[in-house]
């Protein structure tokens, strides 16, 4: 091995990897150049940011002394020193596997890049990684990436040679009071269904972040004439005579289901994003990064 060129080492090494995490590095390389040096509020004991206090936060957080040199009521806030275990999940069930387009990728194919790019961030960041559904530990560093990449390849195949049903929401675990949840998918399935699984995971003060994947043709139902559309998860199929009359009504109620979907994330404290697979996925990454890291939603 000694004597081999540097770069046939390095094509050996690549070669190795598994492709999902290949590509995926790519994308959270793209996003790592815009937010690198960004650090984490929290509760840790170094000092990191003065900030306006707002309406509605508690009078003992305001700091006094910095306050009392101008007008304005100031915030003091701290770096977040202690990594954390942040929970992944990406949505394996059949309606995942929707394109519209032969030259797009598939909403799961996408989820599944956003998932493990998000990953390589997280651990860059000194964050520790898991994902949600499987006996592996929570780990950190390029080793924990490696065994999530490996993880989600293997789930692949099983999955593709299995006939079984799979959730599209995710099922209960037991995580730890104040762990972070990132939970990726098309969450198509009955609000009060989702409601349900949201709340178990809020009552134990759980953080979580959701991000919508729909295909664009899910968004603006551009089919015309007759169309028959073929349920992906048994929900049987439903045909059409002229697909344009119920256009606008279609994207009346995705509209209603984004509304629904936003305002509960939001009485729960939770984050909530959209993102289409027509759309680069570093501008979903960013987001989705910035909302763990920093709070942004």
């Amino acid at each position: 091995m000694a004597n081999t060129p540097v770069i046939h080492q390095a094509e050996e090494a690549a070669s190795s990897l598994p492709p999902l995490l290949v590509e995926a590095e790519r994308v959270a390389n793209t996003v790592a150049q815009g937010v690198h040096g960004r650090r984490k509020k929290g509760q840790g004991d170094s000092f990191w940011q003065f900030r306006p206090y707002q309406v509605g936060e508690p009078t003992r957080a305001i700091d006094w002394r910095q306050s009392a040199k101008t007008e304005h009521h100031f915030v003091r806030e701290y770096e977040w020193e202690a990594a954390q275990t942040v929970w992944l999940w990406c949505d394996p069930s059949a309606s995942m596997k929707y394109s519209g387009d032969a030259a797009r990728p598939d909403k799961l194919r996408r989820a599944e890049i956003l998932t493990l790019a998000l990953a390589s961030l997280l651990v860059r960041g000194g964050e520790q990684i898991a994902l949600l559904g499987y006996d592996a530990p929570p780990g950190r560093g390029r080793a924990a990436l490696h065994r999530l990449a490996n993880v989600m390849e293997k789930k692949k195949t099983h999955q593709s040679e299995s006939v079984e049903k799979l959730q599209s929401l995710p099922s209960h675990a037991h995580l730890p009071r104040h762990a972070e949840l990132v939970l990726i998918g098309d969450f198509l399935s009955p609000m009060d269904e989702i409601e349900e699984a949201l709340k178990l995971y809020s009552r134990r003060h759980v953080r979580g972040h959701l991000l919508q994947v729909l295909d664009p043709a899910e968004e603006s139902l551009p089919f015309e004439g007759r169309v028959n559309f073929k349920g992906l998860e048994e929900e049987g199929s439903i045909y059409f005579g002229n697909v344009a009359a119920v256009r606008e009504e279609y994207r009346e109620r995705l509209s209603a289901r984004r509304a629904a979907l936003s305002e509960l994330t939001h009485s729960l404290g939770w984050g909530f994003h959209r993102h289409t697979t027509n759309q680069p996925a570093e501008t979903a990454l960013l987001a989705l990064f910035l909302s763990i890291t920093q709070g942004v939603k």
